[in-house]
C-alpha cells in the first residue's frame, strides 16, 4: 500500500518539475527575442543579466527533473517568475524593440 504514495508522490513531483522546466524555457527564449536596448528602455536590469538567470534556472530544472524539487529548483522557478512577471509585462508595453 505505501509503495503507491510513493508512487503518487514520484508522479506528481515529476509533473510538478517539467511543468517548472516549461515556465524556465519559456522566460529563456522570451528574454532571447528582445534586444538590449528594450531592458533599458523599460527601466530594467540588462539583458546579460536576464540572460545569465534565465538560463541557470533553465540548466537548474533540466538537472532537477528527475532529482526532485530541490532547494536551487525553488530559487529558479523565483528567478523565472520575477522575469514572467515584472520584466516581460514591461518589455511587451515597449513598441519597436522586438
Amino acid at each position: 500500500m505505501a509503495s503507491y504514495f510513493y508512487a503518487a508522490e514520484y508522479y506528481l513531483v515529476l509533473a510538478l518539475s517539467i511543468a517548472a522546466l516549461g515556465m524556465e524555457v519559456w522566460a529563456l527564449v522570451d528574454c532571447l527575442r528582445h534586444r538590449p536596448e528594450a531592458f533599458s528602455a523599460a527601466d530594467k536590469r540588462t539583458k546579460p543579466f536576464w540572460l545569465i538567470i534565465t538560463g541557470l534556472s533553465t540548466a537548474i530544472g533540466a538537472i532537477s527533473l528527475n532529482g526532485g524539487f530541490g532547494f536551487l529548483q525553488i530559487f529558479a522557478i523565483l528567478g523565472t517568475g520575477i522575469y514572467l512577471a515584472d520584466v516581460k509585462p514591461a518589455l511587451q508595453g515597449l513598441r519597436g524593440y522586438r
